[in-house]
């Protein structure tokens, strides 16, 4: 495994729960803590022909879109908007859940028009965007600097310059994984994203099972093969004309999202502030700070 990492033992102890794949999609992956109940998604046709699944909470104004990460979906974003007033709108990228997946590589751009139908559908005004989603949202706004009032950046990966090449080939690793039905493989490749004292307790197991039920029951398209290598704009002077308040959250020791990306950002946005956490697992460590974080930030 990366880092050094020993290769977890699979299948896993009696006590690793939840004991069995389906597990509705849209409920979180178990940390110990309860994870939101499901709620029914529906697939809406956008105006560029692909159809997205969506998932639609809350009543009322504002409505924030929430955009995930790479091999994640509705389940990891909608903790964060536990505490958002309003309209809540998550969906899932192409290539990701019950949404389509067109033949041929994808980049940030197309990611970006997903969004964009999505928050258009909605009439939505803010926006937060996690790893992937972060990315997708800077390109959106590189190409339209006024669309959002307020925007969130969580974990930003890249902006206009190559990811290093250790998460290159993390991400890689993972996507083979799934690609080749390997579910030992995709266990060792999702144990990264856990705390090293956490990864062999009832939790860690706990979270493994959920993430590997979401990751094999939906598949990943070959179209986000090419993603790990891509950037996000063309160049990050495009997001200085950028009118929308915005939030960025970065952490400290995470090789996905290395903080100085989220420095840059915060720093050629016109417009905002950072957090950086000192310690990488945010979810794991800071859930409930982050959620404050978030909520206040976009409530205000």
């Amino acid at each position: 495994m990366n880092g050094g990492t020993p290769d977890l033992r699979w299948p896993p102890p009696p006590d690793g729960f939840p004991r069995r794949y389906g597990k509705p999609r849209n409920s979180a992956p178990a940390t110990g803590r309860p994870a939101p109940p499901s709620l029914p998604t529906e697939i809406v046709t956008t105006s560029h022909g692909v159809r997205l699944e969506r998932l639609v909470t809350g009543v009322g104004q504002p409505v924030t879109v929430f955009a995930h990460g790479l091999g994640h979906g509705i389940a990891e974003t909608r903790p964060l908007a536990s505490g958002v007033a309003g309209k809540r709108v998550f969906f899932q990228f192409r290539g990701h859940g019950d949404s389509d997946s067109p033949e041929g590589g994808w980049d940030y751009g197309d990611l970006a028009r997903d969004l964009r139908a999505i928050a258009d559908q909605a009439g939505a005004t803010r926006a937060l965007g996690v790893s992937l989603g972060a990315g997708a949202l800077c390109r959106l706004l590189a190409e339209t600097p006024d669309r959002f009032e307020k925007v969130v950046f969580f974990l930003p990966a890249v902006l206009d310059k190559p990811r290093p090449a250790a998460a290159r080939a993390r991400l890689s690793a993972l996507l083979d994984a799934i690609g080749s039905g390997d579910v030992a493989a995709v266990a060792n490749a999702v144990v990264e994203e856990i705390p090293p004292t956490l990864r062999h307790g009832s939790g860690g197991w706990a979270y493994v099972r959920q993430r590997i039920s979401n990751l094999m029951n939906s598949g990943l398209s070959e179209g986000l093969l090419s993603l790990p290598d891509q950037i996000a704009v063309p160049s990050a002077n495009l997001l200085r004309d950028v009118t929308a308040k915005a939030l960025v959250i970065g952490c400290i020791g995470d090789e996905l999202h290395p903080s100085s990306v989220a420095m840059e950002l915060a720093e050629v946005l016109p417009h905002a502030s950072l957090h950086i956490y000192n310690r990488p697992s945010v979810l794991w460590h800071e859930r409930l700070d982050l959620r404050e974080r978030v909520s206040t930030f976009l409530n205000q």
